[in-house]
C-alpha cells in the first residue's frame, strides 16, 4: 500500500535526532517544508524534516484509504509548481510525471447544452459560439492579457519580498539589502513600463475588483462567466461579488506544465508523487526526513535565538536554524511560549484570516459518470471527462447564492462542485475499470449553526446532498459510489494541521498577500525570534502546490547564514 511505502520508507529513530547538534531542523514534511530541505541540504547542511503524520507529503499527499484506490486526499492537480523547482531539484529524475489535461474543464447544464475548454483554440472558439458569438470573439484576448500578467507575476514569486531588516546587522549586509531591494523595485518598474499604462490599469482593475465584475466587462453569456469564476472562489470564503477576488481568479491561471501557461495538469500516482519526487531530492542531498515525529514546542535560548525544538516524547532536538511548514497561527500561537514575542506580532497573527468554507470529497467509483447532455460515446467521454468538471454553477448567481448560505451559518443547499477523475488518465490509483473521483466542494463553514460536523448523521446528511446534485447532471452517480472519504474544514486542520482548515495557511486576500503575508513587517520568512523562519504557504508568495515559500525561506536562511559567518 502507499501509504506503508510511504511511512516505512521515511520513518526513524529519535536517536538519530538527538544525538547530533543539526544545522537547520524543518518541522512539517509538506511540500514546501520538503523544497525548502532539499535546499538546504544542497547547500551542504545537516537537515532533518519533523513530520507529525506517518505520511509525508501535508495537503500533497497520495493515500489508499480503500483497497486498491489512491486518494489525493487534499491537494488535486498540479499547475503551480515554479518551474525553478522542477528544474532545480530535477524532479522529473525523481519521479515526478505529469500528465496534461486536454480538454481542461466541461460545464454541464441541466438545460441539456454543455460547454468545453481547453489549450485548443479552436475548440474553445466552437464551444463559447454556441453560447455567444461576442464571447468567443473576446476569450483569447482575455487569456492573452492574463497571460501577460501572469509574466509580470513571475518577478514575485520566485524571491523574498523587499522587507525591512529588523535587528542589528552589520554595515555591509545593511547596504546589500538595500540595494537588493532597490534593484527590486527598479525591476518591477521596468515590468511596469513594458507592460504598458492599459494593461497596468486593468492589472490594477482585476486586482482590486469583484471577479463578477471583471468577468461582466469581458463577456456576457451566464455558463462562461461561471465557468471561469470558480477559479475567484476556490478555498476562500469569499463570493464573486468580493473586491479583490479577481486576484484569485489570477492565481489559479498563474501556473503552468511543462511550459504551457495555464494548463493544469494530474501527477502520476496522485499528488503524494509531487512530495515523494521533491522528498527523494533532499534525501539524495543528505536530508533525513522522519515520520511520526510530532514538534511539541521550539526552545528558545535566553538570549532570544531559537535552540531547536521538543518532540511530543519529550525528546530534545539541537539546531541552530528552525524553519516552520505549519501555519503561522500554528507556528507562534502554539508551537512557542507567549512571552518571547513582542505584542503587536502576536495580535497581528492571532487575526490572521483563517477562515475556510472548503470540504474535499474523495470516492472510489465502480464507472465514470454519464452527462446525458455531453451525448458523448464512451470512448469519448473518457477524453472529454479528463477536466474538471463544473456542477452546480451555471451562473455567478448561483455560486454567490451558495456562498450565501454558508455566511448564513449552513452549508450551501446547492453547493459547488468541482470534480475531476484523474484514473481517466492516471492508470495506477485504481483497479482496472474503476475509478477515482476528487469533489472540490463549496461552501462549507466550519462550525455550522444548523449541526456539527462531528455528528455522523449530519456529515452523511452533507455528502448526500452532494451526491443528489450530481445526480441531476449524472443520473446513476450515487449508485456508483464504492466508498469515499470526506474532510470537512475541521477535518482538514486536525488531519493535514491547516488552521481553520484554509488551504492557503490563510487567506489569499490582497490585505494577504506580498509585504503584508503573514503579517505586515514580517514577510520575508525571518521572525522575532532569531534563527526561526517560516517556509510554508502561510509566507509570501502564498497557498497552492508552488514551492516558492519553501525555496525562498531556504535560499535566505543560506544567506543569513554566510553573512552571520562573515561578520
Amino acid at each position: 500500500m502507499w501509504r506503508r511505502s510511504f511511512s516505512s520508507a521515511a520513518a526513524g529513530s529519535t536517536a538519530i535526532l538527538k544525538n547530533q547538534k543539526w544545522d537547520a531542523l524543518v518541522i512539517g514534511g509538506g511540500h514546501n517544508g520538503l523544497t525548502a530541505a532539499a535546499y538546504l541540504a544542497r547547500g551542504d547542511l545537516s537537515v532533518a524534516v519533523l513530520e507529525r503524520r506517518h505520511v509525508i507529503g501535508g495537503a500533497a499527499v497520495t493515500e489508499e484509504l480503500i483497497p486498491g484506490f489512491k486518494f489525493s486526499r487534499c491537494s488535486y492537480l498540479q499547475s503551480l509548481l515554479r518551474p525553478s523547482v522542477i528544474k532545480e531539484l530535477e524532479l522529473a529524475r525523481h519521479g515526478l510525471k505529469l500528465l496534461k489535461r486536454n480538454p481542461s474543464s466541461l460545464t454541464p447544464c441541466l438545460d441539456g447544452r454543455y460547454l468545453l475548454l481547453g489549450p485548443n483554440k479552436d475548440l474553445n472558439y466552437s464551444e463559447i459560439s454556441k453560447f455567444s458569438q461576442r464571447d468567443a470573439d473576446a476569450y483569447p484576448r482575455y487569456e492573452a492579457q492574463l497571460e501577460r500578467f501572469c509574466k509580470f507575476m513571475d518577478l514575485f514569486l520566485d524571491s523574498p519580498t523587499p522587507e525591512t531588516l529588523h535587528g542589528v546587522s552589520s554595515l555591509k549586509y545593511r547596504l546589500e539589502e538595500k540595494l537588493k531591494n532597490s534593484a527590486f523595485w527598479a525591476k518591477c518598474l521596468r515590468s511596469s513600463l513594458s507592460l504598458g499604462q492599459k494593461d497596468m490599469v486593468d492589472f490594477m482593475d482585476l486586482l482590486f475588483s469583484p471577479a463578477s465584475k471583471v468577468l461582466n466587462n469581458w463577456f456576457e453569456g451566464d455558463v462562461l462567466k461561471a465557468t471561469l469564476a470558480t477559479d475567484a472562489v476556490i478555498g476562500s470564503v469569499a463570493s464573486v461579488h468580493t473586491p479583490g477576488s479577481g486576484y484569485v481568479l489570477l492565481h489559479h491561471v498563474m501556473g503552468e506544465t511543462d511550459g504551457d501557461r495555464g494548463i493544469w495538469s494530474y501527477v502520476e500516482g496522485g499528488m503524494g508523487s509531487v512530495s515523494m519526487a521533491i522528498a527523494n531530492a533532499a534525501r539524495e542531498a543528505g536530508a533525513h526526513i522522519m515520520t511520526n515525529t510530532e514538534v511539541s514546542e521550539l526552545m528558545v535560548e535566553d538570549s532570544g535565538r531559537v535552540k531547536g525544538v521538543s518532540l511530543a516524547d519529550g525528546t530534545c532536538v539541537q539546531a541552530s536554524t528552525v524553519l516552520s511548514n505549519a501555519t503561522p497561527y500554528k507556528t507562534f500561537m502554539e508551537l512557542l511560549p507567549r512571552d518571547i514575542l513582542p505584542d503587536e506580532f502576536l495580535h497581528a497573527i492571532k487575526h490572521v484570516d483563517y477562515r475556510s468554507a472548503t470540504t474535499k470529497i474523495n470516492l472510489a467509483v465502480e464507472k465514470i459518470p454519464h452527462f446525458p447532455c455531453c451525448k458523448f460515446s464512451p470512448s469519448e467521454a473518457r477524453r472529454q471527462l479528463v477536466g474538471t468538471i463544473h456542477i452546480g454553477a451555471e451562473s455567478m448567481e448561483e455560486i454567490d447564492s451558495a456562498c450565501q448560505d454558508a455566511v448564513n451559518g449552513i452549508p450551501s443547499r446547492r453547493p459547488i462542485v468541482e470534480m475531476t477523475i484523474p484514473s481517466i488518465l492516471d492508470q495506477t490509483i485504481s483497479p482496472p475499470g474503476k475509478h477515482v473521483i476528487n469533489l472540490f466542494i463549496q461552501y462549507t463553514p466550519y462550525k455550522p449553526s444548523d449541526g456539527s460536523w462531528e455528528d455522523p448523521v449530519y456529515r452523511e446528511s452533507f455528502a448526500q446532498r452532494c451526491f443528489a446534485l450530481i445526480d441531476e447532471y449524472a443520473p446513476g452517480f450515487s449508485s456508483s459510489i464504492i466508498g469515499y472519504d470526506m474532510l470537512t474544514p475541521p477535518d482538514l486542520e486536525r488531519e493535514i494541521g491547516l488552521t481553520g482548515g484554509n488551504i492557503f495557511h490563510g487567506a489569499m486576500g490582497l490585505d494577504s498577500l506580498f509585504l503584508l503575508r503573514p503579517v505586515k513587517g514580517w514577510s520575508n520568512y525571518r521572525s522575532p525570534v532569531k534563527g526561526l523562519y517560516l517556509c510554508g504557504s502561510g509566507a509570501h508568495p502564498g497557498g497552492g502546490v508552488m514551492g516558492a515559500p519553501g525555496r525562498n525561506a531556504a535560499k535566505l536562511v543560506l544567506q543569513d547564514l554566510k553573512n552571520r559567518q562573515l561578520s
